[in-house]
């Protein structure tokens, strides 16, 4: 696996520095190169936490992926380029207001001056730049995020909007290997109760808002205005090939 390789998946820049405006900067061309998606998983192609098979799906075949394949080669990437991170394991509130399967979000810690909370998989709600542990507040085009301490090592990632403020998971910050995440990445293939066993989720991040796929809705978010289409069989072949360039 070649660092340059990945890089040119998503930007022109190679980093010359380990900074927070390096750190900003891979992040956001990340999230506008690089789909959240979950195509393998409606297909039922095995999903392995093996770094090179991450690599090749990635970067070889010009894909996306979920939370354990983006943030497991990103944190990759990162430790890579000579920033001090680590995986942390999450625990989602869904917008229902339940909590998910305990822990079984992989997310990035990485510490400049302070640790600052990395992710480039979180589908539709994903920050856009690193959120500091100190409780201030950082804003995008998604909104306003902010993590809190809730005691100890425990930690809450919230969002703020025009929707009103939730909270996104709960992680803490215990150092996590990608092999961890087994359990996980099994229930979220195959398990009902995964949110990614229904339909297909592809969404990816624009210059000014998002685009997003689920199922046959095509919703763009551009400048904070909202629009949704509904997709025949033949355009959703058409967006998924041209406007996220994937190659199913």
């Amino acid at each position: 696996m070649e660092a340059q390789q990945y890089l040119a998946r998503f930007t022109t820049t190679v980093p010359n520095e380990v900074s927070l405006p390096i750190l900003t900067m891979l992040q956001h061309q990340h999230l506008q190169h690089i789909p959240f998606e979950n195509l393998d998983v409606i297909r039922k192609t095995p999903i392995y936490l093996n770094l090179q098979r991450i690599f090749t799906k990635v970067v070889d075949n010009h894909r996306g992926g979920y939370c354990y394949e983006l943030n497991g080669l990103f944190h990759w990437l990162l430790t890579e380029l000579g920033f001090t991170a680590h995986l942390v394991a999450a625990t989602v509130l869904r917008p229902n207001g339940e909590w998910a399967k305990a822990e079984t979000h992989a997310a990035i810690l990485v510490q400049l001056d302070v640790p600052y909370l990395v992710d480039v998989g979180f589908g539709a709600a994903t920050p856009r730049t690193p959120i500091p542990l100190d409780g201030s507040e950082r804003t995008d085009s998604n909104g306003t995020y902010k993590v809190s301490s809730i005691g100890g090592q425990t930690f809450d990632l919230t969002q703020e909007n025009e929707g009103g403020n939730r909270t996104l998971y709960r992680f803490n910050t215990d150092k996590k290997k990608l092999i961890d995440f087994h359990e996980g990445c099994v229930f979220n293939q195959v398990s009902k109760e995964s949110t990614f066993t229904h339909i297909d989720i592809v969404s990816r991040a624009t210059q000014t808002g998002r685009i997003t796929l689920a199922d046959q809705t095509l919703t763009t978010v551009e400048n904070g205005v909202q629009t949704s289409k509904e997709l025949s069989i033949e355009e959703k072949a058409y967006t998924l090939q041209n406007v996220f360039k994937l190659h199913i």
